[in-house]
């Protein structure tokens, strides 16, 4: 297996984990019960969620007004893919 499917794999699994997490929180907001700290949905979008981040923003409606998550996620999703970018480029 090569670094850069297991580096997708890796943002795969990621995604999906934050995505769920993102509803998770959204449906705890609505129903005022114990929320995800700010801070590990930010983490969760930095190791490798930024897409699941996104979809999880525009599914759910959830953190679409804060500044910090919308430029979070398009710094992480731009780290992301110099990071796939660079893999995909390097010499074997």
């Amino acid at each position: 297996m090569t670094s850069v499917s297991v580096y997708l794999i890796l943002l795969l699994l990621v995604s999906a984990v934050t995505f769920f997490i993102w509803g998770w929180d959204k449906s705890a907001a609505i129903n005022g019960k114990w929320r995800i700290p700010e801070r590990t949905l930010l983490i969760l979008v930095m190791f490798g969620g930024a897409v699941g981040g996104a979809l999880g923003m525009v599914f759910f409606r959830h953190k679409t007004r804060k500044p910090l998550f919308r430029v979070g996620l398009w710094v992480a999703g731009i780290l992301q893919l110099a990071i796939f970018y660079l893999l995909l480029t390097r010499p074997a």
